[in-house]
């Protein structure tokens, strides 16, 4: 619970502060939220959280922030998201896919991934940012399939996710699809950038980790070299898993059995391996997940825009499964992805009672932070970090404790968000980014759009 007056504090000193103070306060997406209550910011870190008048009182010093009629809250942690994606969005094409299959063998592979270079994957970063940080994302995982953008496209992405302010995981997706040595060059990039990351002073916001593509494009051997690497630095590995039904039938016929099954007779089905999208999983595959510690991402909008399905999310979570949130590129504003969670799965189930707006609100946010084994992420509490979001609380109907997060779920995107916070810095005020020429950032993401819809 968060901790009433007088507010617990994690400084001593006379250090002064920035105190904020809501109409609501949403510190913990799984807790009711609190009317009158605010935090104290200092060092880029929440230090004390409760009535805001008593953090007046007590920190007279401070200089003082009211947010009347809005909601602070946790920002958004998207645990899954393909920043090049913004690249496809109204590419022309033919015929729509007829499959999840022909999805990436003939549009997917050919006409994105293999064309991109470093100035396009940079172009869609810097959208991509100004999108997240716009819709209160302050955290988010992206993953790079670029063959041609190696070495180096983790490092273009960087220095334009650096520069926005926003927390990034970054990640280059290492597939044998092109080829073996594409592959090991792909892990390579994957473990220079974590190591680069750690090399600074420490107030770095971004990090890295390992990722795969899957198993019907990465061998048995390419599997236990990047766990292998990730075990050595520290990190999780990423890979796709059960997107559409195409990976579970390879599997079965190459190797007799499904994907997570697979995975766990390899031994790397545990707390170190993030699965995203798990569309398609059998009864022993849940049991795997659930038993193994396996995290996973849930991508809604993304799963239903390749034809992939809907994944057992409900019934995951039921069994103790950590399960975030991610845009997979498409559409990058969060609470877009939250409302269609929290609808879906009710048609699904054909049960109105599955996921409930704190369950959907807490998937992303501390959901996706323990998705992506961040510490100290995703909830207002003393000692975690000051990422947070101010949002328009003037809804048509009555505010309530009991019913301000399925408001928030269910009736506010992204033009609601007035201001966000990431590490105790303000990057969006007014509802704009500080320091983004957003004309400019479209301008440039147009000209390397159409490189892309003009390459051969």
């Amino acid at each position: 619970m968060v901790p009433a007056a007088p507010a617990g504090s994690t400084t001593s000193g006379t250090t002064t502060g920035t105190i904020l103070w809501p109409s609501w306060l949403l510190a913990d997406a799984s807790a009711p939220p609190l009317a009158g209550h605010g935090v104290r910011v200092i060092d880029g870190l929440i230090d004390a959280v409760g009535p805001g008048d008593c953090l007046v009182a007590d920190y007279p010093d401070d200089s003082v922030l009211e947010f009347t009629d809005q909601v602070v809250m946790p920002g958004f942690v998207n645990a899954h998201v393909h920043m090049y994606g913004l690249l496809a969005h109204g590419i022309p094409l033919d015929a729509a896919p007829s499959g999840f299959w022909p999805f990436l063998e003939e549009f997917w592979w050919p006409k994105v991934e293999d064309r991109l270079d470093h100035a396009m994957v940079a172009a869609a970063a810097d959208w991509a940012c100004t999108e997240m940080l716009r819709s209160g994302t302050t955290t988010f995982l992206d993953i790079l399939e670029a063959p041609n953008a190696l070495p180096g496209g983790l490092d273009a992405q960087a220095a334009v996710v650096r520069r926005s302010g926003i927390r990034g995981i970054l990640s280059f997706e290492a597939t044998e699809r092109s080829g073996s040595e594409v592959a090991v060059a792909g892990l390579e990039e994957n473990q220079r950038f974590v190591e680069a990351c750690r090399t600074g002073s420490g107030e770095d916001l971004l990090s890295g980790l390992i990722s795969i593509h899957t198993l019907f494009t990465c061998s048995d051997e390419l599997v236990r070299e990047a766990f292998d690497r990730a075990l050595e630095l520290g990190v999780l590995v990423h890979a796709h898993c059960n997107e559409g039904v195409h990976e579970g039938e390879w599997c079965e016929s190459t190797h007799g059995h499904r994907p997570l099954e697979h995975y766990a007779a390899l031994g790397v089905a545990g707390p170190n391996f993030l699965a995203s999208q798990i569309v398609h999983l059998s009864e022993v595959e849940r049991r795997i997940v659930a038993e193994h510690g396996v995290r996973c991402s849930h991508m809604p909008l993304a799963n239903g825009e390749v034809g992939g399905g809907i994944a057992p999310i409900p019934e995951l979570l039921d069994a103790g499964v950590t399960v975030g949130l991610g845009s997979d590129g498409y559409v990058n504003d969060m609470y877009e992805v939250m409302r269609s969670t929290f609808l879906i799965h009710k048609a699904r189930l054909r049960d109105p009672g599955v996921m409930d707006a704190h369950r959907v609100l807490a998937m992303a946010t501390t959901g996706g932070a323990a998705a992506l084994a961040l510490e100290r992420v995703g909830r207002l509490v003393p000692g975690w970090s000051a990422d947070l979001q101010v949002v328009d609380g003037r809804f048509p109907t009555p505010v309530t404790e009991a019913n301000l997060a399925e408001q928030l779920v269910l009736f506010r995107s992204a033009h609601h968000v007035e201001a966000v916070m990431v590490a105790g810095q303000w990057r969006v005020r007014g509802g704009q980014v500080v320091g983004a020429d957003p004309d400019q950032q479209r301008a440039r993401l147009h000209e390397q759009a159409l490189r892309l819809w003009s390459a051969t």
